[in-house]
């Protein structure tokens, strides 16, 4: 387990100083929230954390990039994405659609103050660190 503080490449530690406060910590969250997800997911060996967009993204060998940013657009809102050509976004939806706010078929949406449903979270993030091992099953296996 990576913590907050860890952050060692200084690309992403520097996009994540320019964050407003409030967001930061969301983000933060997130960011802790996928590390220790990947750490736990059977099959995700390491995980590598590198800006793509200019926004900290975290691979793993098996999965599909998991994407985290705030735009100045939306002030008190966040986001993470995923591939828009995969299944993922479909596949949480369909899971979880009153748990989260989607944006198309590439995010999910987070207002600054929105409480996260962690254990739905993660398996989000658990699908797709495996995505690439999963996407050939109805519902990704689930």
């Amino acid at each position: 387990m990576i913590s907050i503080g860890a952050i060692e490449n200084i690309k992403v530690a520097d996009v994540f100083d320019r964050y407003p406060k409030h967001i930061q910590e969301k983000l933060l969250f997130l960011r802790q929230l996928i590390l220790d997800t990947a750490s736990e997911t059977d099959g995700v060996d390491t995980v590598e954390e590198t800006l793509k967009w200019g926004e900290p993204s975290y691979i793993a060998k098996s999965g599909s990039t998991i994407r985290i940013n705030w735009k100045e657009s939306n002030l008190n809102q966040c986001a993470m994405y995923f591939n828009c050509n995969s299944k993922l976004v479909d596949t949480f939806r369909e899971l979880y659609r009153d748990q989260f706010n989607f944006e198309g078929n590439r995010a999910i949406m987070f207002d600054a103050n929105d409480e996260i449903p962690v254990d739905e979270l993660k398996q989000c993030i658990s699908l797709a660190l495996t995505y690439h091992t999963r996407k050939h099953l109805p519902m990704l296996g689930i």
